[in-house]
Formats: structure tokens, sequence, C-alpha cells
């Protein structure tokens, strides 16, 4: 896996508009995790910190998932593709998880790049459209839909909450510790 120089890391505008701002947001958190899981063996993504069993792998591909999910479900209405439309997510609910164990450093890190390229290619389409106030087309039980701001502050969310998690095992793997890349 390579790293994100620190030339190219992300940063939000200082004093962009309200879609610049959240997308800068997003593509620094997943800068942080891109970097995080940078240059690992099999055995560095298979790492785990105290009772945990999550791994910089899992993550990978529970985030590659989570990419693919928000804008097919929420944005779309739709199903997510491959291999997401094979799982049976009711009886193994935490699959993308354990079955990163399965998969290559190179094939995580491949998955996880294409469900964020579908994403970016999603949004950039999206706002062409109209704003973040568009409406996805998934609706709720109560007749609620949510608008592309919605979905893109959830992915942040998600995002940071596990950017927690890799900083942790991260630094348990080789003593990596920071929150840029080295200049």
């Amino acid at each position: 896996m390579t790293g994100i120089s620190a030339e190219a890391w992300p940063e939000p505008p200082l004093a962009g508009t309200e879609a610049e701002a959240i997308l800068g947001a997003l593509e620094r958190q997943r800068a942080t995790l891109a970097w995080k899981c940078s240059g690992l063996d099999t055995s560095g993504l298979q790492a785990t910190v105290g009772a945990s069993t999550i791994t910089l792998g899992g993550l990978l591909k529970h985030l590659a998932h989570v990419e693919d999910s928000h804008f097919a479900r929420l944005w779309l209405a739709s199903a997510a593709g491959p291999p997401w439309d094979t799982v049976d997510w009711e009886s193994t609910p935490d699959w993308d998880y354990r079955s990163a164990a399965e998969d290559t450093p190179e094939r995580l890190l491949a998955l996880w790049q294409e469900s964020v390229a579908r994403s970016r290619a999603i949004v950039d389409k999206a706002l062409g459209a109209g704003g973040l106030d568009q409406l996805g087309a998934y609706t709720t039980r109560s007749g609620e839909r949510p608008n592309l701001r919605r979905i893109l502050l959830d992915l942040i969310e998600e995002y940071a909450r596990h950017a927690g998690h890799a900083d942790l095992i991260r630094e348990s793997v080789d003593g990596l510790t920071g929150e840029d890349p080295p200049r």
C-alpha cells in the first residue's frame, strides 16, 4: 500500500462554500484512513489492539462497504453491487470486518479506492445537478428522504469514528503516530 504525500494532503478550504467544506472534511478523513493503512503487509493489516477484533484491513473493507451502501441505498435507493450483494448480512452482520483477513493488502486497498471513486462520481454528478439540499431517492417508513448534505455528514462521522481505531491499531503495529503524514 502506498501512502499520501504531505504535498497531496487534502485540506478543507478555510473560506469555501458549504459543499467545498463538507467534501474537504470528507477527503481529509479518507486520506487519514489511507495514511494509517499505508505501507503495511498482511500481518500489519490484521493487527488488533486489546480486546477489540477490529483490524486496519477490516476498517478498509468496512468503509468500502459504507461508501457503496450509503450512496446506493440512501441516494439511489438501490442495492449495493458486488461484493456486498452476495453477503447474507442477517447471519453475518460483521462480514466486512471478518472477511478482510482473506484478502491481500492490495485487494483491500483497491476495493476501498474503487468504492471511494464510485462515491465521488455520484457526488460530483449530484452537485452538478443541484446543491446539498437535493433529496436522495430513499424514503424512510415515515416518508422522509435524506438530502445530500445529511448523507455526506453521516459519511464524515463514520470515517471520524474509525480514524481513532486506525490511530491505535497503527501505533501498535509500528509506532506510527500523528494526525498528518510527515512533511
